[in-house]
Protein backbone atom coordinates (compact mmCIF):
# COMPACT_ATOMS: atom_id res chain seq x y z
CA UNK A 1 0.00 0.00 0.00
CA UNK A 2 1.36 3.46 -1.13
CA UNK A 3 1.56 5.50 2.05
CA UNK A 4 3.04 8.71 -0.02
CA UNK A 5 -0.23 8.30 -2.65
CA UNK A 6 -2.90 8.33 0.22
CA UNK A 7 -1.66 11.73 1.57
CA UNK A 8 -3.77 14.59 0.43
CA UNK A 9 -2.29 17.34 -0.71
CA UNK A 10 -3.51 20.55 0.55
CA UNK A 11 -4.09 23.69 -2.16
CA UNK A 12 -2.32 27.28 -1.01
CA UNK A 13 -3.93 30.71 -1.03
CA UNK A 14 -3.56 32.13 -4.14
CA UNK A 15 -2.78 28.66 -5.78
CA UNK A 16 -5.06 27.64 -8.74
CA UNK A 17 -5.60 23.50 -10.48
CA UNK A 18 -7.53 22.37 -12.92
CA UNK A 19 -8.25 19.22 -13.93
CA UNK A 20 -9.15 18.04 -17.55
CA UNK A 21 -9.06 14.39 -17.82
CA UNK A 22 -5.41 13.81 -16.45
CA UNK A 23 -3.87 17.07 -17.31
CA UNK A 24 -3.05 18.55 -14.14
CA UNK A 25 -2.57 22.57 -14.47
CA UNK A 26 -1.42 24.22 -11.69
CA UNK A 27 -1.21 28.14 -11.60
CA UNK A 28 -0.12 30.49 -8.85
CA UNK A 29 2.07 33.63 -8.11
CA UNK A 30 5.35 32.17 -8.85
CA UNK A 31 4.05 31.14 -12.69
CA UNK A 32 1.68 28.17 -14.60
CA UNK A 33 3.16 24.13 -14.57
CA UNK A 34 0.93 21.81 -16.90
CA UNK A 35 1.72 18.08 -16.73
CA UNK A 36 -0.19 14.79 -18.29
CA UNK A 37 -0.30 12.05 -15.86
CA UNK A 38 -1.12 8.61 -16.30
CA UNK A 39 -4.47 7.56 -17.66
CA UNK A 40 -5.06 4.76 -14.54
CA UNK A 41 -5.00 7.86 -11.98
CA UNK A 42 -8.08 9.31 -10.59
CA UNK A 43 -7.21 12.51 -9.24
CA UNK A 44 -9.83 14.33 -7.52
CA UNK A 45 -10.42 18.58 -6.28
CA UNK A 46 -12.58 18.92 -3.80
CA UNK A 47 -12.33 22.11 -1.13
CA UNK A 48 -9.02 23.10 -2.06
CA UNK A 49 -7.59 19.13 -1.07
CA UNK A 50 -6.08 17.20 -4.11
CA UNK A 51 -6.52 13.29 -3.40
CA UNK A 52 -5.11 10.78 -6.17
CA UNK A 53 -7.20 6.97 -6.13
CA UNK A 54 -5.54 4.04 -8.08
CA UNK A 55 -7.82 1.72 -9.64
CA UNK A 56 -6.33 -1.50 -8.41
CA UNK A 57 -3.70 -2.93 -6.06
CA UNK A 58 -1.74 -4.00 -9.56
CA UNK A 59 2.30 -3.33 -9.32
CA UNK A 60 2.03 -0.73 -11.54
CA UNK A 61 -0.66 0.96 -10.38
CA UNK A 62 0.78 0.64 -7.15
CA UNK A 63 3.62 2.45 -8.41
CA UNK A 64 2.06 4.97 -10.43
CA UNK A 65 -0.02 5.88 -7.19
CA UNK A 66 3.02 7.64 -5.01
CA UNK A 67 4.37 9.02 -8.48
CA UNK A 68 1.15 10.80 -9.36
CA UNK A 69 0.82 12.32 -5.89
CA UNK A 70 4.46 13.73 -5.69
CA UNK A 71 4.57 14.80 -9.20
CA UNK A 72 1.34 16.68 -8.38
CA UNK A 73 2.59 18.03 -5.31
CA UNK A 74 5.73 19.01 -6.43
CA UNK A 75 3.99 21.03 -8.86
CA UNK A 76 1.77 23.20 -6.33
CA UNK A 77 4.79 23.81 -3.97
CA UNK A 78 6.71 24.85 -7.58
CA UNK A 79 4.29 27.62 -8.16
CA UNK A 80 3.73 28.81 -4.83
CA UNK A 81 7.41 28.65 -2.90
CA UNK A 82 9.73 27.22 -5.32
CA UNK A 83 12.81 25.21 -5.70
CA UNK A 84 16.25 26.25 -5.13
CA UNK A 85 19.81 24.13 -5.56
CA UNK A 86 22.79 25.55 -4.14
CA UNK A 87 26.72 24.65 -5.58
CA UNK A 88 29.55 24.74 -4.26
CA UNK A 89 32.93 25.38 -6.61
CA UNK A 90 36.27 24.72 -4.91
CA UNK A 91 39.42 24.35 -6.70
CA UNK A 92 42.39 27.10 -7.22
CA UNK A 93 41.27 29.03 -10.29
CA UNK A 94 38.20 27.20 -10.20
CA UNK A 95 35.42 29.99 -10.33
CA UNK A 96 31.84 31.11 -11.67
CA UNK A 97 31.00 34.74 -13.76
CA UNK A 98 27.37 35.94 -14.57
CA UNK A 99 27.90 37.65 -18.06
CA UNK A 100 24.74 38.78 -19.29
CA UNK A 101 21.96 35.93 -19.44
CA UNK A 102 25.05 33.44 -19.74
CA UNK A 103 27.23 31.49 -16.96
CA UNK A 104 31.10 31.36 -17.82
CA UNK A 105 32.78 28.48 -15.45
CA UNK A 106 36.41 28.41 -15.01
CA UNK A 107 36.99 24.76 -14.08
CA UNK A 108 40.90 23.85 -14.96
CA UNK A 109 39.93 23.34 -18.72
CA UNK A 110 41.84 24.88 -21.59
CA UNK A 111 38.56 26.65 -22.04
CA UNK A 112 35.89 28.56 -19.75
CA UNK A 113 32.84 26.61 -19.84
CA UNK A 114 29.76 28.58 -21.47
CA UNK A 115 26.03 28.04 -20.03
CA UNK A 116 23.48 29.75 -22.09
CA UNK A 117 19.87 30.59 -20.23
CA UNK A 118 17.13 28.05 -19.61
CA UNK A 119 13.58 29.40 -19.84
CA UNK A 120 11.83 28.91 -16.37
CA UNK A 121 15.61 28.57 -14.65
CA UNK A 122 17.46 31.69 -13.03
CA UNK A 123 20.41 30.74 -12.09
CA UNK A 124 22.57 32.89 -9.93
CA UNK A 125 25.74 33.98 -8.61
CA UNK A 126 26.37 35.15 -5.61
CA UNK A 127 29.98 34.56 -5.19
CA UNK A 128 32.49 33.18 -7.56
CA UNK A 129 32.41 30.26 -5.89
CA UNK A 130 29.02 29.58 -5.17
CA UNK A 131 26.24 29.22 -7.87
CA UNK A 132 22.39 29.12 -7.04
CA UNK A 133 19.49 27.54 -9.51
CA UNK A 134 16.20 28.64 -9.02
CA UNK A 135 12.96 27.39 -10.94
CA UNK A 136 9.30 26.54 -10.02
CA UNK A 137 10.14 22.88 -11.91
CA UNK A 138 11.78 20.68 -9.49
CA UNK A 139 12.92 18.49 -12.10
CA UNK A 140 14.25 20.85 -14.57
CA UNK A 141 16.21 22.73 -11.63
CA UNK A 142 17.19 19.24 -10.63
CA UNK A 143 18.79 18.82 -13.88
CA UNK A 144 20.31 22.05 -14.86
CA UNK A 145 21.92 21.52 -11.65
CA UNK A 146 23.29 17.96 -12.29
CA UNK A 147 24.23 19.46 -15.66
CA UNK A 148 26.52 21.96 -13.81
CA UNK A 149 27.92 19.60 -11.61
CA UNK A 150 28.89 17.19 -14.31
CA UNK A 151 31.46 20.12 -15.65
CA UNK A 152 34.00 18.99 -12.90
CA UNK A 153 32.41 16.86 -10.25
CA UNK A 154 34.09 16.59 -7.33
CA UNK A 155 37.43 13.93 -6.82
CA UNK A 156 38.17 12.18 -4.04
CA UNK A 157 41.69 13.32 -4.07
CA UNK A 158 41.74 17.26 -3.10
CA UNK A 159 37.99 17.44 -3.16
CA UNK A 160 38.45 19.76 -5.93
CA UNK A 161 35.14 20.42 -8.57
CA UNK A 162 31.87 21.58 -8.37
CA UNK A 163 29.42 20.41 -5.77
CA UNK A 164 26.05 20.79 -4.14
CA UNK A 165 26.22 22.66 -0.75
CA UNK A 166 26.47 20.61 1.75
CA UNK A 167 27.39 17.40 -0.06
CA UNK A 168 30.01 15.33 1.37
CA UNK A 169 32.75 13.90 -0.88
CA UNK A 170 34.64 10.58 0.39
CA UNK A 171 38.12 11.83 0.54
CA UNK A 172 40.95 8.67 -0.51
CA UNK A 173 44.55 8.44 0.70
CA UNK A 174 47.26 9.24 -1.87
CA UNK A 175 49.91 6.57 -2.74
CA UNK A 176 52.60 6.34 -0.27
CA UNK A 177 56.64 6.06 -0.84
CA UNK A 178 58.30 3.37 0.67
Amino acid sequence: MSRIGLKPIEIPQGVEVKLNDNTVTVKGPKGELTRDLHQDMKINIEDNIITVERPSNHKDHRALHGTTRSLISNMVEGVSKGFEKSLEIIGVGYRALKQGDKIVISAGYSHPVELDSIEGIEIDVPKNTQVIVKGIDKELVGAVAANIRAIRPPEPYKGKGIRYAGEYVRRKEGKTAK
